[in-house]
């Protein structure tokens, strides 16, 4: 008897196949999904494929590009996507040593989504925001009260 790794609704299937497979949710709290979804999900992620999703770059032309980004998160963010296979790194022989950064085949089918949330975002930047003023200014007169 197995237990599926994934299941909906936080219920485990017994299966007495000898493959089981059900499908994954990220709503499963055992399921690797969300291991993807925390990935894909960061900001940093986020913009890295924006970037690269234009072409090939160097890491110090990935860095400026981004703007507030740290050297450490940069790196560490790369690898993370390096090890998922979005992106590929590749070390030029060359003196000093040469390294680009591209997205792999799975890494270019998040151009399209991680592009629309971008773009939600940016689109309902004023409203967001008024609404955050909104907020403060009921929590500050609630606390004066």
């Amino acid at each position: 008897m197995l237990l599926s790794p994934c299941s909906s609704a936080g219920i485990v299937f017994h299966r007495s196949v000898r493959k089981a497979s059900s499908a994954p949710s990220v709503l499963d709290a055992q399921c690797p999904s969300r291991l993807v979804l925390d990935r894909i999900a960061d900001k940093w992620t986020a913009l890295i494929i924006q970037i690269l999703a234009h072409g090939t770059m160097r890491y110090a032309a990935l860095q400026r590009e981004i703007g507030g980004i740290s050297q450490k998160m940069l790196t560490q963010t790369l690898r993370s996507l390096e090890r998922d296979g979005l992106v590929q790194r590749t070390v030029h022989p060359v003196v000093p040593p040469k390294v680009e950064y591209s997205l792999t085949r799975l890494g270019r089918t998040l151009i399209e989504p991680l592009h629309s949330l971008c773009r939600w975002s940016e689109k309902h930047l004023a409203e967001l925001q008024a609404n955050r003023a909104r907020a403060k200014t009921v929590a500050m007169v609630a606390d004066r009260g």
